[in-house]
């Protein structure tokens, strides 16, 4: 009779799980929390830096100048503001955070995330957009003023441009936007720029010029590592100008091959390759003027060759703005200014 009655409260009695399994699942749950604790501190740190940028970015909109009282003084005590600011808010949050765990202790993840998340559209904005431009330019220096002033010659030459003549360039690139893409993946270029690059040397009308010049790219001289590097990723024996594809191939290889020489500056890659190798090359008139970089060297140029980077990026903007909204915006009209800096100018970083 015990022996029937202990195997039937065996039966029946609370399931009791063994001390490894307990274990496991206490460490399972540790570790779950662990996760969600380090992605909430991902969120805040996200949170904090896009505030931050946003603060810095306004003083320096706001308070711009040399004055010490009127400029300098009032970013400085922004400044120090931002940081008891950052503070308070820390402390605010480790408070909210033990009333959020008392109800789940998933809840402070969420509410990070969610701060993370409205931060990052906010500076999204067109309008906030012009605070973090204005830090970089506080930041960039010398170096941001110059990146600037070259980009507003960009939009200046790009504003200039007959719009129905840039779309008559626009449609008569159709035929050839395959071997251009191919050709930029080949040598990780961006596309549009090519395009800008052949609107710029044939207007995408594949001919031969008086001045020798052959093809999609008007392709002249071209450095012999070049073409020979060219004939062995096409896998031909003999490169024809006056094939679109290998026009193509060659004029990115030699653009490639003078962004390597200028250390990667997109202005003065595209100078050397309008030069060629005439005079020495483009890096041996640089060091007998003594110029350091593109801005420098201007001066010293003739006029036509002096502006083709501007011409050619300007063309390239044109491919960006008709392949991204399907249309070549006025750029004097509305916010229409706004929108082109926000899209950026092909193959160079986006500047806010």
């Amino acid at each position: 009779m015990s022996r029937t009655r202990r195997t039937f409260s065996k039966k029946l009695g609370p399931r009791r799980q063994s001390k490894p399994q307990a274990r496991k699942r206490s460490n399972k749950i540790t570790q779950t929390r662990l996760w969600f604790t380090v992605f909430e501190m991902l969120s805040l740190i996200i949170t904090t830096a896009i505030g931050t940028l946003l603060a810095l970015g306004y003083f320096a909109q706001q308070f711009s100048g040399l004055d010490f009282y009127t400029n300098l003084l009032p970013f400085a005590a922004g400044i120090v503001s931002l940081v008891i600011f950052a503070a308070i808010a820390l402390m605010l949050w480790v408070q909210l955070r033990k009333r959020l765990i008392a109800f789940t202790w998933i809840l402070p993840g969420l509410v990070a995330l969610a701060l993370a998340t409205g931060s990052a559209r906010l500076a999204s904005q067109t309008d906030y957009l012009a605070t973090f431009k204005q830090l970089r330019n506080l930041v960039g220096g010398k170096q941001q003023v110059r990146s600037e002033t070259l980009a507003h010659q960009i939009y200046a030459a790009y504003r200039r441009y007959d719009a129905e003549q840039l779309q008559t360039i626009i449609q008569r690139a159709n035929p050839y936007y395959n071997v251009i893409d191919e050709a930029a993946k080949a040598y990780q270029l961006d596309p549009q720029l090519l395009c800008g690059l052949a609107a710029t040397e044939s207007s995408f009308l594949p001919r031969q010029s008086d001045d020798g010049g052959k093809g999609l790219f008007q392709i002249t001289v071209v450095p012999t590592t070049v073409m020979e590097q060219v004939r062995l990723r096409l896998g031909i024996n003999k490169l024809s100008l006056t094939d679109a594809r290998h026009n193509a191939f060659i004029a990115a290889g030699t653009l490639k091959f003078y962004l390597s020489e200028m250390h990667n500056d997109l202005y003065l890659g595209l100078l050397a390759y309008n030069i060629g190798p005439r005079n020495g090359g483009l890096r041996f008139i640089m060091q007998q003027y003594g110029a350091t970089d593109f801005v420098t060297m201007q001066p010293y140029l003739q006029q036509l060759p002096r502006d083709y980077p501007i011409r050619v990026l300007s063309k390239a903007l044109a491919f960006r703005l008709w392949q991204q909204d399907g249309k070549l915006l006025a750029y004097q009209e509305g916010s229409n200014a706004n929108h082109i800096q926000t899209l950026g100018i092909p193959g160079l970083q986006t500047v806010f």
